[in-house]
């Protein structure tokens, strides 16, 4: 059968994410996903964390000297901060390892080319990773075709609206684990989606000030980051 899975979607467990589990599973299957893959900063889920009625990754991202590093099918920390040793740290839980978003800031291909070394696969579509750069995406999408590396889609959602994105497609012949592995290692699969509105990336940097209780600076250079995302949205739509 036929799924999709959107495998890019933070928590309320990131700093800057506010959604609990159960609203990720109510807008997922909303927006007619079958699965996703919860990947929250440096942050792996608790023991028995669920998604009602919603096929559920468990992993993290990993901030590591080469770029965030998605972890999937992972449920222990992975403490490593370079990313030879956070890809072992993947590897050895059994997990798939995907250099997430990049080009999103930058448009060297140097720690892209050295991540390609160990990495399973490139996030080819990250519905964050255009508000800087127009052609991260596509620089991504191509970067995996030069390097023969398998190519994956997610929203990297912080907020309800954005989940469904970033689709990864792909067929199965039983929604396990075993099986959903071995089609995303396959390389058998079609990515989708569309780019999210910056204002929702300005509504997660406001939950993480909330989070760690900011100063009124903080806030105010929020706020003057939030007009200029609204900004973003009415004239480049």
């Amino acid at each position: 059968m036929q799924i999709r899975l959107d495998m890019h979607i933070h928590s309320e467990y990131s700093p800057d994410g506010a959604m609990s589990l159960s609203e990720i599973a109510q807008r997922a299957r909303a927006a007619g996903l079958h699965g996703v893959a919860v990947c929250d900063h440096d942050r792996v889920l608790p023991d028995a964390a669920a998604c009602p009625g919603l096929f559920l990754i468990p992993g993290v991202e990993v901030s590591t000297d080469a770029g965030h590093l998605l972890g999937w099918f992972v449920t222990e920390p992975v403490a490593a901060r370079t990313l030879p040793e956070a890809v072992a740290e993947i590897h050895a839980q059994g997990g798939i390892a995907v250099l997430a978003h990049p080009f999103e800031h930058t448009t060297s291909p140097v720690r892209a080319e050295t991540a390609s070394k160990y990495v399973d696969g490139v996030e080819v579509w990250n519905s964050r990773a255009e508000r800087k750069n127009r052609r991260a995406n596509a620089m991504a999408a191509e970067f995996a075709d030069t390097h023969n590396l398998r190519g994956f889609a997610g929203s990297d959602a912080h907020t309800p609206r954005e989940i469904g994105n970033g689709v990864t497609i792909l067929n199965v012949d039983t929604l396990t684990p075993d099986s959903v592995k071995a089609a995303l290692l396959s390389g058998n699969v079609r990515t989708e989606g569309r780019r999210s509105k910056a204002v929702w990336t300005a509504v997660s940097q406001y939950t993480r000030r909330r989070k760690c209780k900011a100063g009124s600076l903080a806030y105010c250079k929020w706020a003057a980051f939030a007009v200029k995302c609204v900004l973003e949205d009415i004239f480049r739509p």
